[in-house]
C-alpha cells in the first residue's frame, strides 16, 4: 500500500488448536455421564493429551511468531483536534448503566432487619389471635422446622406455651430478619423509587421464594400457613426495615473513582484537588 509502511515486526502467541481439543474432551467427558462410560473414558484422554500439548506451548518457551507491523503515513499527517470529551456518569442521564455511586452502610440493614422483626412478629400476633385465639401459635410453627416434638403436634399443643418452641422461633425469626435486613440495605439504593418500591417488591418475591422451599424447610408450616397473613406480614416487615434504612445517612463508593484509583495503584485525590481539577477551563 502507498500510504503504509513496514516500520517492525513483534512476537505475539503462535495459533494453536489444543485449546479446541481440550474443549471436545470436557464435552466428551460429560456426555459419558448420560451415554456410556467409555465415552467418558475417552474424553478423559482426549482432555489430558490436549492439556499437555497445551503446556508445552507455554512452557518452557512459549511458542511465537513474528507479526508485521504497519504505520500509516496518513495518520501522521491528520490534525489532533484540542476539544475536550465529555464524560457520562454511570447512572446519569442516557448512560445505559445504573451503578449505585451511594449506598446504605450494612449496620443500617441490622437496624432495618430489627425494626422489620418487630412489624412482622406484631401481625403474626395478631394472626394468631384472630385464627387460633392464641400468640403462641404462629411461634411454635416457626419452631417446628427444626424442633421434632413440635413437628408433629397437634393443634392444641400448639396453642400452649412452649419455652423451646418461644426460644427456637425467636432465634429463626431473628436470625432471618438480620439477614434479609442486610439484603435491604444492599438492594435498597438499586430500586429507581428507593424505600416504596423495595417495600413492596421484595416481600413478594422472597414470599414466593419461601412458597417454594417451604415443603421441604418446614413441612408443619407448610401445611398450616395462611398465605394471606403471610404475605402481609412479609410487607410488613419490608415496609418497615426499607423505612428505616432509607432514613440513615448514605455513604459513597468507589464507582467514581478512576480504575486506578480503585486498584489502589494511585492514591485517592482529596475534594481539594478534585474542585480544583473541575475548575480548570476547558482547552
Amino acid at each position: 500500500m502507498a500510504n503504509e509502511k513496514v516500520s517492525s515486526s513483534i512476537p505475539v502467541p503462535a495459533p494453536t488448536a489444543w485449546p479446541f481439543i481440550a474443549a471436545f474432551g470436557i464435552t466428551l467427558t460429560f456426555t459419558g455421564l448420560v451415554t456410556h462410560p467409555a465415552v467418558s473414558m475417552v474424553g478423559v484422554i482426549v482432555l489430558l493429551r490436549a492439556a499437555a500439548g497445551w503446556w508445552f506451548d507455554v512452557l518452557p518457551e512459549q511458542k511465537e511468531e513474528a507479526a508485521l507491523v504497519r504505520i500509516s503515513e496518513r495518520s501522521w499527517a491528520e490534525p489532533k483536534s484540542s476539544s475536550a470529551v465529555d464524560h457520562l456518569a454511570a447512572g446519569v442521564g442516557s448512560h445505559r448503566v445504573r451503578v449505585p455511586v451511594q449506598v446504605h452502610p450494612y449496620l443500617t440493614g441490622l437496624y432495618g432487619g430489627l425494626a422489620g422483626a418487630v412489624a412482622m412478629a406484631v401481625v403474626a400476633v395478631f394472626f394468631g389471635l384472630i385464627a387460633q385465639r392464641s400468640i403462641w401459635y404462629p411461634i411454635n410453627l416457626l419452631a417446628a422446622g427444626i424442633l421434632p416434638s413440635l413437628a408433629d403436634a397437634p393443634i392444641d399443643q400448639l396453642r400452649n406455651f412452649s419455652e423451646a418452641g418461644l426460644i427456637a422461633g425467636s432465634l429463626i425469626h431473628g436470625t432471618l430478619s438480620l439477614f434479609v435486613g442486610l439484603l435491604y440495605a444492599v438492594s435498597l439504593p438499586m430500586f429507581p423509587r428507593g424505600a416504596s418500591c423495595s417495600g413492596l417488591v421484595t416481600p413478594v418475591l422472597w414470599s414466593g421464594l419461601v412458597a417454594s422451599t417451604l415443603s421441604v424447610i418446614n413441612p408443619t408450616l407448610n401445611e398450616r400457613i395462611d398465605w394471606f397473613w403471610f404475605v402481609g406480614s412479609q410487607i410488613a416487615f419490608g415496609l418497615a426495615a426499607a423505612w428505616v434504612i432509607a432514613r440513615t445517612a448514605k455513604i459513597e463508593t468507589m464507582q467514581t473513582w478512576p480504575l486506578a484509583e480503585r486498584a489502589g495503584i494511585e492514591a485517592a485525590r482529596s475534594d481539594a484537588d478534585q474542585g480544583r481539577s473541575q475548575e480548570k477551563p476547558r482547552q
